[in-house]
């Protein structure tokens, strides 16, 4: 696929200026790259904050994470990216940053699995949790290898999170779903926990993702995405009003039912 370079440099550019005043970033967090062909990736440098750059600090690095261009050091975790690459040649960006509230979920080793939301449903299917790594060494990339075939967007485990896709702006959009979505299942948790579809509304779903056009790695799987069904031996449906009820929160009631008879006596 032919590339031109400094198009390329310039929409790293304005994806890292989007993503810090977005706030998915602090200092010189994150990172983001491209393929420019089958020997060199174009990628943001070591120390440079995302919102602050100019096409010339960006740097060219091989598969081995070998500068070959670029007067700015390589980002140390440069390795997650060529990994993502190596599992996937579909892809050709990968954004890695650290959008706070999903960063929350990865921190709470809460993944983004519930078929909540039709749109995450078709286009992510769900977004899991890697272990946690040390950044900057090959503990970060190792948990996430199983995962890369299977999910177009990844939270890292008190980290942040990382997204990839054909191209830049579908990795950066990708991770603006990603953020999105824990921001709603948040607000959900909040007002007592999200109601994920049925199963055989999330079976639709990923029916109809021919029809919209959409390509994703990410296939029906257990626990992801979790919908009504998966949920119904520990979330049983009460028949007086309709809520979810957990499996904890019954034994909480049945306790306190309990326990109010005994001070009775």
């Amino acid at each position: 696929m032919p590339q031109n370079e400094n198009e390329l440099r310039r929409k790293i550019v304005e994806i890292g200026r989007l993503a810090f005043e977005k706030g998915w970033v602090a200092a010189n967090d994150g990172n983001i790259s491209v393929r420019l062909d089958d020997e060199q990736i174009l990628a943001t440098p070591t120390g440079v904050s995302k919102g602050m750059m100019s096409p010339e600090d960006l740097i060219v690095v091989d598969y081995h994470g070998r500068k070959i261009r670029g007067r700015l050091e390589s980002t140390s975790e440069i390795a997650m990216h060529i990994a993502i690459y190596n599992g996937r040649p579909d892809i050709h960006a990968v954004v890695h940053v650290h959008p706070p509230v999903a960063t929350g979920f990865a921190s709470a080793g809460i993944p983004l699995n519930k078929a909540v939301l039709p749109e995450v449903v078709i286009g992510l299917g769900c977004i899991p949790t890697a272990a946690y790594g040390l950044p900057g060494t090959p503990a970060l990339t190792e948990p996430l290898i199983p995962l890369i075939p299977q999910y177009d967007a990844i939270l890292l485990a008190n980290h942040g999170a990382v997204a990839y896709g054909k191209d830049l702006l579908q990795a950066y959009f990708r991770m603006e779903t990603v953020e999105h979505f824990a921001r709603i299942n948040l607000v959900a948790e909040m007002l007592g926990g999200a109601k994920p579809l049925p199963r055989a509304e999330v079976d639709k779903l990923f029916d109809s993702r021919t029809r919209y056009g959409v390509r994703s790695k990410a296939t029906p799987a257990a626990g992801c995405p979790t919908a009504a069904e998966d949920l119904a031996p520990d979330a049983p449906k009460s028949s007086e009003d309709g809520f979810w009820v957990t499996r904890r929160q019954l034994v909480d009631l049945v306790e306190q039912a309990v326990l109010a008879r005994e001070e009775k006596r």
